[in-house]
């Protein structure tokens, strides 16, 4: 049968469906001619403005003095990192709350308008016998409206954001425990700032009027050189020595000044603004706690680094599980909605549906390379952790042998101190007229007064390392109620500070044993002084605890009686003063020494017997320390102790 085949009709202008493309052509371009802008200085100086409006926003003011409970009060409600690590936190819960929405189904709403220029039309051909239909034919009208409503659930999206949900709990748990070492940190860091400002607070006054006599101690011994009152060289050193005094009290008062400063930057103040801290008394400092062990399964159970290698492993764990999941067979349940204008169908609405059941091989086939992948990152997380606990584990004896170093610490320098304040004392009482007493009085003020500022940063260092045994402990403050106010939140540090006082500051019994008496000698050369030297050191080492006997005239001396000796030695005067040191040697039974040690100080050029007591028992109170553990360590001496003590 021969079948006619009709002409193709001419296509229409090909220069029309051109147009459509060169429209998106032209938006692509204006996309690409993007250049960069930098920020002008307006808009730079409106985001300096803002910032510091915002930094300071919502803050209680200062109404008087702060203890350190109110001070640390400050800094966990107003401190920036702390503020970022809430914020953090914040986003962390943020990202779970959408991390849990891909666990549900797709349920997609469309809803839309349909057109095209040329009707969508086309000829047929029959298959059997290629006869092509005469006319152009279409079922589907230039305009219409369609909509539709489907639901689509895939069950190996559903397990895969199962376990992403899971890491992202896992995420803000984390958040949770740097937020805890943020406030553990500042703990520390404010219990250290508010004892050096403190300090600060103390010794600035007094340092400000000390300079403003030395000053005018320099500017008489200008004028002293200049009218010829005093030989140059002598002047001079008077001159260098107040020099070296004030560029030292300068140094000091800088440091003291930073102190406050830092103080006020965690707490977030304004600067510039002006406060005062309560003068508080430097509490007695307990001994180092001696349960190191139960401190350490402390330390162990409470701290965030653990804490998040603990959310580390899970989340580990979750991984492994996922890409598991992610390589099984996946179920796909679509149901939908259809509509549609088109006025040649039969039914302008229907509902679909499938099943679907869909398998990578080649993922499916990873398995095995994914459970060894897991189980190296299980050893390699227990690695870590085990080398986070021991890093735990040392900083808690750490934090515990630095806490009793400092202690001893400032036992030394207060003691140091004192002796300081009583030269000053003395230097007082003995001053002349003349500019050398004047200098002296100033060389023993400065000396003094370095010593109460070195007495203040001992303090505030064992306040430190006091605080630094709680935060290796990972302590936490009571929570206050939300929203609570600065004073809400102290009472909550102070209650806190006395319960972990209580746990990790456990009493220890009292010393039994006594310490051994002591025989004080006097080595040669014989002072004039010997008796009035004998009886101050006596009368320094009955104060500090020690019992003093007389040194028995025949005979060897006692087991339980611990011979000191003493030997004072004068240095030549110089400008007016002289350098004396008082040496202290413990003797054993052999008649070797047991334990040196020195005590210096500078006196008039011809001291007398007040000056020279008064050194000595500053000595005993200086070597207080050392002469407790000679008195541990003493061996009972013997007979030829008694006759080198008596030669």
């Amino acid at each position: 049968m021969n079948v006619r085949t009709l002409p193709t009709p001419p296509s229409r202008a090909p220069h029309r469906r051109l147009v459509p493309l060169l429209g998106f052509a032209a938006l692509a371009l204006a996309g690409c001619a993007i250049t960069p802008t930098p920020t002008t200085d307006a808009e730079v100086s409106k985001r300096v403005t803002d910032d510091r409006a915002k930094m300071f926003v919502d803050q209680e003011a200062v109404r008087g003095p702060m203890t350190y409970s109110e001070v640390a009060a400050r800094a966990l409600k107003y401190n920036q990192d702390f503020r970022l690590k809430a914020m953090e936190g914040a986003l962390s819960q943020g990202q779970l709350d959408v991390a849990r929405w891909d666990m549900f189904p797709r349920m997609l709403l469309n809803a839309g308008y349909v057109t095209r220029s040329p009707a969508d039309g086309s000829r047929t051909q029959t298959v059997e016998t290629g006869f092509e239909s005469l006319f152009h034919q279409t079922s589907t009208e230039r305009t219409r409206s369609i909509a539709s409503a489907e639901f689509s659930w895939n069950v190996l999206d559903f397990g895969v954001s199962y376990y992403r949900a899971r890491q992202q709990a896992d995420q803000v748990m984390i958040a949770e425990e740097r937020k805890r070492k943020v406030v553990q940190n500042i703990l520390v860091d404010s219990r250290n700032a508010y004892w050096r400002a403190l300090g600060a607070q103390r010794l600035s006054g007094r340092i400000d009027v000390l300079l403003e006599r030395s000053r005018k101690a320099l500017d008489d011994a200008r004028r002293i050189e200049q009218q010829g009152l005093m030989p140059q060289p002598q002047v001079l050193a008077y001159q260098r020595a107040l020099l070296d005094a004030i560029v030292l009290l300068q140094y000091r008062r800088q440091e003291l000044e930073l102190a406050k400063q830092e103080l006020a930057a965690l707490m977030n103040l304004p600067p510039g603004t002006p406060f005062t801290l309560v003068d508080a008394e430097m509490v007695r400092l307990p001994a180092a706690p001696t349960n190191v062990a139960q401190l350490e399964e402390i330390a162990l159970n409470r701290r965030p680094e653990l804490r998040e290698e603990d959310y580390r492993s899970r989340i580990t764990a979750s991984e492994v599980r996922r890409a598991i999941v992610s390589a099984l067979p996946g179920l796909s349940i679509d149901v939908s909605g259809r509509y549609d204008s088109n006025r040649f169908l039969l039914d302008n609405s229907w509902v679909d549906g499938g099943l679907r059941l869909g398998m990578n091989l080649f993922r499916l086939a990873s398995i095995p390379s994914l459970m060894r992948a897991n189980e190296a990152q299980k050893q390699v997380d227990e690695a870590r952790r085990m080398a986070q606990a021991m890093a735990i584990m040392t900083q808690v004896r750490v934090a515990t042998l630095r806490f009793g170093l400092t202690v001893s610490e400032y036992e030394q320098v207060a003691t140091s101190a004192s002796v300081d304040e009583r030269i000053l004392g003395y230097a007082r009482s003995a001053a002349t007229a003349r500019a050398e007493g004047e200098l002296e009085v100033i060389r023993n003020e400065a000396r003094a007064l370095l010593s109460e500022y070195q007495r203040h940063i001992a303090y505030a260092n064992a306040q430190a390392a006091w605080g630094r045994i709680y935060n290796s402990l990972g302590y936490d403050v009571d929570p206050p109620p939300p929203g609570a106010g600065v004073a809400e939140v102290a009472s909550a540090i102070d209650r806190s500070l006395s319960q972990w006082q209580q746990s990790v500051f456990v009493p220890t019994a009292p010393r039994t044993e006594n310490l051994p008496a002591v025989a004080v000698v006097l080595e040669h050369p014989v002072v004039a002084e010997r008796a009035a030297i004998v009886q101050a050191v006596r009368l320094a080492l009955g104060r500090n605890g020690f019992r003093t006997v007389d040194m028995p005239t025949e005979g060897p001396v006692a087991s339980d009686v611990m011979v000191l000796q003493v030997a004072p030695r004068l240095d030549d005067p110089k400008d007016g003063a002289r350098r004396v040191t008082m040496a202290f040697t413990v003797l054993r039974a052999d008649g070797r020494s047991g334990g040196e040690g020195r005590y210096t100080a500078m006196l008039p050029a011809s001291p007398d017997v007040r000056a020279l007591s008064a050194l000595a028992e500053a000595a005993v109170d200086a070597s207080v320390v050392s002469l407790n553990e000679w008195a541990q360590t003493h061996a009972a001496p013997g007979p030829r102790l008694a006759a080198a003590a008596h030669d």
